[in-house]
């Protein structure tokens, strides 16, 4: 099919005007090239991305390709371990053999199964909120919500350091745009005072960020939002399912539930690990969303299976916070082993553990070594951290043992001494 449509659009081109010989070769010489400067550039600066192949399920232990033996995983977003618990398998299971591999439409067609609905709903009574809306991933989410609700009329206020998914669907609304230093709460209030001559205020922060393991001053937010007549919008991906008493995120940790507006989060982390993201909110917003969303409009529905994973892994929550305890406790451990050994930890109480380090290719070395020992774990340098905040993310799962911790930091502090990163 694909070669047939390039035949033909090749024909209409010819019918249409003369091809110059060998113009066809030349501009695909030239974007050869284009290419790989652009890669060569990327290898360069020693920001290139290689992907291990793992060859089993994931978990905190797993199979590389390449390496001999088991690996201790500590860079996945399984943070309560549920992305192979047998109970979640066998939900998703039932689910593809009960309403098939997939619904090839979109939901207004004729993409919207039982199960859609019933998942929507308990997102939303997790979250305390009124509805809740599916997409295939909390990117689409957040490039799905903005452009929606948001005119010329209207004004974001985005924390600097917000993840990429929020910023690109910040540019593609129309309203007019403020950024404020991160979690700095006088540029945010600086930023409100000049945006009273706008309609709508929306402030638009990650619950808890990526890359550093901190945590947004939702109180503060919420008060300024409040003095200023703003609205709240928080992306919970790395919070959803194990921050908060009962794991609602960190609107429940911090207080805040009834005065955040707007919830964006994932099921590709925590809550079983597949993919799919969702907003929820006030009702009449949601209606809005599956009106105007294009990622929503224009995406294929969510398959079953994932949908049955998803809902069984809110189950499992929502009967026990036992899992999130038991994570939070480990989290803790780590981090005061590391520090006791010298090094930096950045963020608090979150298990996103970054291992502070500076230098981009002490980073990279490090965590090459790891490898050999038989730890899994990532270095990070810029441009996706600013310079000089090279790190090695570490994440603490619940299904990590005491002993599968302890292997970990005795690796670090054993690597660390090699190169000079502690004492």
């Amino acid at each position: 099919m694909a070669m047939w449509c390039r035949r033909l659009l090749s024909s209409a081109l010819a019918q249409a005007r003369p091809v110059a010989p060998g113009r066809e070769q030349s501009a695909l010489a030239q974007l050869a090239g284009i290419l790989e400067s652009q890669l060569d550039t990327i290898r360069g600066a020693g920001t290139w991305k290689s992907e291990r192949i793992i060859t089993s399920k994931q978990g905190p232990h797993i199979s590389v390709e390449g390496s001999g033996g088991e690996i201790l995983n500590f860079c996945a977003n399984n943070y309560l371990g549920l992305s192979s618990h047998p109970e979640v398998i066998q939900a998703g299971v039932k689910a593809l053999e009960q309403f098939g591999a997939g619904l090839s439409s979109v939901r207004f067609i004729c993409g919207t199964q039982s199960i859609h609905k019933a998942l929507e709903e308990k997102i939303a009574s997790f979250h305390q909120r009124e509805d809740a809306i599916l997409y295939p991933n909390c990117f689409d989410a957040n490039a799905g919500l903005f452009e929606a609700l948001l005119t010329s009329e209207d004004a974001v206020l985005s924390d600097e350091l917000n993840h990429a998914s929020i910023i690109d669907g910040i540019r593609l609304c129309k309203a007019n745009k403020y950024r404020y230093r991160h979690m700095d709460m006088v540029d945010l209030e600086a930023k409100l005072q000049d945006a009273q001559k706008h309609r709508l205020r929306l402030v638009a922060t990650d619950g808890a960020f990526s890359m550093d393991g901190d945590i947004a001053p939702l109180r503060e937010i919420c008060q300024l939002a409040q003095k200023y007549h703003a609205l709240v919008f928080v992306d919970e991906c790395h919070a959803t399912g194990f921050l908060g008493p009962t794991g609602r995120g960190t609107d429940e940790l911090l207080g805040v539930m009834d005065q955040v507006t707007i919830i964006n989060s994932t099921l590709g982390k925590a809550l079983g690990g597949a993919s799919g993201g969702y907003t929820t909110g006030p009702r009449d917003l949601i209606a809005l969303l599956r009106q105007r969303s294009r990622p929503y409009l224009f995406s294929n529905s969510l398959p079953p299976a994932i949908v049955g994973c998803s809902s069984k892994a809110l189950d499992l929550l929502m009967e026990s916070n036992a899992i999130a305890q038991s994570m939070a406790a480990k989290t803790r451990w780590f981090r005061g082993q590391m520090e006791a050994a010298g090094f930096t930890i950045s963020g608090r109480e979150h298990p996103i553990c970054p291992v502070m380090l500076g230098d981009a290719r002490l980073a990279s070395v490090m965590a090459e070594d790891m490898l050999k020992r038989g730890i899994y774990v990532i270095g990070f340098s810029y441009p996706v951290v600013p310079k000089g905040k090279a790190r090695i993310r570490v994440q603490i799962s619940a299904v990590h043992s005491e002993e599968d911790i302890e292997r970990c930091v005795k690796a670090f502090v054993e690597v660390g001494k090699q190169h000079g990163a502690i004492p």
